[in-house]
């Protein structure tokens, strides 16, 4: 199983104006981006895998919310 490193530098953006604007959207897209990935990533793994790491299939929502924060 691959895995994925979430985790973005600050862009220097946020000094106000037009940039902080811009800084907030980028973090919104690749915070759902994140969720979206995670949730797919889930999603592939058979019941038994799941299992293995102690998660259920409805659990995946919960833990694609919770990567988020």
């Amino acid at each position: 199983m691959a895995n994925l490193d979430t985790l973005r530098p600050a862009a220097g953006l946020s000094n106000g104006g037009i940039s902080a604007v811009f800084a907030r959207v980028f973090n919104a897209v690749a915070t759902w981006n994140d969720a979206r990935v995670t949730r797919k990533a889930l999603s592939k793994l058979s019941a038994r895998e799941l299992d293995d790491i102690g998660l259920s299939y409805s659990d995946i929502a919960a833990i694609a919310a919770r990567s988020t924060r």
